[in-house]
């Protein structure tokens, strides 16, 4: 975003996130980490990998085992989309048929719900790495502009991928041979070795 307001969504999150687990270890008297991971973002490039991109956040609520089929989730983005719209929303959806050249706002619905049950009837949604630990999902033309816009903050980063679909990702190194192996999945730029005989 252009417009100075580019950390208006990581901080909405780091509030509610905040919040939410300090209020639920208060009612549970406890103490401790609320949530397994932060929040991260990745950038999707306006087209099929959009589309794949909104339907595995539709499904995650599957992928918990708490309901059948998004529909059953009252809070989720697919209930948001498919119901008609409320006063106040998340979901701009005419923005969003632009984004995906969908005019009309029956078509998007309709398409919406056919991305999701054809995933759904091929079993395919399962947790992919690539839209929690990538910094961009899209074709190669559009990791590489992605990537040069991140300039120095992208010198560790890879784009790797086939067939149009590439993700631009930092390497990963095993830590396995010198930490334990919750620790394994470090960056490399995490990390800094103390000289001992110093």
């Amino acid at each position: 975003m252009h417009d100075g307001k580019e950390d208006v969504i990581p901080k909405s999150i780091q509030l509610i996130a905040g919040r939410t687990g300090r209020d639920y270890n208060i009612r549970k008297n406890r103490k401790g980490a609320f949530w397994e991971d932060r929040y991260h973002t990745t950038a999707a490039k306006t087209d099929v990998h959009l589309i794949r991109c909104m339907a595995y956040i539709d499904l995650n609520i599957i992928q918990a085992g708490v309901v059948q089929h998004p529909s059953e989730w009252e809070l989720g983005g697919y209930t948001e989309i498919q119901n008609s719209k409320q006063r106040y929303t998340v979901t701009n959806r005419r923005e969003l048929g632009n984004l995906l050249g969908i005019k009309k706002d029956t078509h998007l619905l309709e398409s919406h719900r056919q991305w999701v049950e054809k995933i759904l009837k091929n079993g395919s949604n399962k947790r992919d790495a690539k839209w929690t630990k990538s910094i961009a999902v899209g074709d190669k033309e559009f990791e590489l502009d992605t990537k040069a816009k991140l300039e120095a903050k992208a010198v560790s980063r890879k784009v790797s991928g086939e067939n149009g679909n590439y993700e631009l990702k930092e390497s990963q190194i095993p830590y396995s041979p010198l930490f334990a192996p919750e620790k394994c999945a470090l960056s490399s730029e995490n990390s800094y070795f103390w000289n001992q005989s110093q």
